[in-house]
């Protein structure tokens, strides 16, 4: 099928525009390229000092696994007509993309799914895009194409996943296997969820692994996966909703601490691993938004109104993407220390999942909704507030 060519979008004039024109930048150098078969060739891998050979063989997988996490939801929406031929044009670059990535027969293309251990994780970044948009990025695959993602996904099952919130990833990939052919290692989903309640550390804030870290991964990984691992599961009669109804009543609790994490300005605070993810920090808070989950005292809207805010204040620094488009190291701006040993530029496409929204139509309250000033704005501006109080 012929992929038409896309004019140039015109400024901005809504809060929808202007992140539906952010993340389709984004994107675009990572979907036209792997749709080509030139991801390798074409995406530049900047890295920590001495990582370079090592994260070559795993950063475009990541690329590609973690633009379509956040992607996934608008190709998957019934969007307005002036979306239409985006939506459509970046569908098809996306099933392209996955196709290629799992030929056997094309060894220029085909992507590691399980050299080293990353690959376990970015197969599950990509299984969750499969999860949010099984029409999209599944069911208009050819069938040659389905076969051989369902065997590059079961695949990633040779790597260990760490005693962590990689338990999850392994958990992920086998709930997209659940949901799209009816076959998954359903222990592997049971000791995920299970490890998680045993380290729940209260109010809303699960460890990572044993262990409480200040940092994003409540965000980046665990809130988001386990709620999607469990809510698929639910209506398979797979897991009982005594199991499910805690994880989103804590679910619910972080959506609030994460939009009170949101600075005046948008910035939040630069703590813990990853920060080079940029605005993916909050794709928790995006995807209760996107799930209609919000707590009752948080309303859409005004979550809207604090995203926004998070991604020009990540997204539109000067040097945030090299002249070709790419994304560089960097929280705000090019910034090459904050890149740690396991970060390298696939590694930064995690921000998109903080677009996760672009799913809602533009009806819903989320959208239509005024811009309003968010929890951090009210306070630090002098208005009355309530008191926040833990779970």
């Amino acid at each position: 099928m012929t992929i038409p060519n896309i004019q140039p979008q015109p400024k901005p004039t809504t809060d929808r525009v202007y992140w539906l024109q952010t993340l389709l930048k984004i994107a675009e150098p990572v979907l036209v390229t792997a749709a080509a078969g030139q991801l390798r060739e074409k995406m530049p891998v900047e890295s920590a000092p001495g990582q370079q050979a090592s994260r070559q063989a795993v950063t475009h997988l990541e690329a590609l696994g973690r633009t379509l996490a956040g992607i996934a939801p608008w190709l998957e929406a019934e969007v307005p007509a002036d979306e239409k031929a985006r939506q459509q044009r970046f569908g098809e670059l996306a099933r392209q993309a996955i196709a290629r990535a799992v030929d056997t027969n094309s060894p220029g293309t085909y992507l590691n799914w399980t050299k080293n251990n990353q690959p376990v994780v970015d197969a599950a970044f990509l299984a969750h895009a499969l999860v949010r948009a099984p029409n999209a990025l599944w069911a208009r695959l050819d069938t040659t194409a389905q076969q051989n993602l369902l065997a590059a996904l079961r695949q990633t099952r040779t790597i260990k996943p760490f005693f962590n919130n990689w338990l999850l990833f392994s958990g992920m990939i086998e709930t997209a296997l659940l949901k799209l052919n009816s076959e998954a290692d359903e222990m592997r989903l049971d000791y995920a969820i299970r490890q998680h309640e045993q380290w729940y550390k209260g109010d809303g804030v699960y460890g990572d692994g044993p262990n409480f870290h200040w940092d994003y991964y409540n965000s980046f990984v665990i809130q988001p996966m386990l709620v999607d691992i469990v809510q698929t599961l639910l209506p398979l009669r797979k897991i009982s909703k005594a199991t499910v109804d805690p994880i989103m009543a804590r679910a619910k609790r972080f959506a609030v601490v994460q939009e009170r994490l949101i600075a005046p300005d948008g910035s939040f605070a630069a703590f813990g691993r990853s920060l080079a993810y940029r605005c993916g920090a909050f794709q928790h808070l995006a995807q209760m938004a996107l799930q209609r989950s919000l707590p009752d005292e948080l309303p859409a809207h005004q979550v809207r109104s604090a995203l926004t805010a998070v991604i020009r204040r990540t997204m539109d620094a000067p040097g945030t993407f090299d002249p070709n488009g790419w994304l560089t190291i960097g929280l705000c701006g090019h910034q090459p220390s904050l890149g740690e040993n396991y970060i390298s530029t696939g590694s930064l496409y995690l921000c998109t999942v903080a677009f996760l929204p672009l799913g809602l139509p533009p009806t819903d309250p989320f959208w239509s909704g005024p811009t309003v000033d968010w929890t951090a704005r009210k306070i630090w501006s002098g208005q009355d507030v309530k008191a926040d109080h833990a779970l």
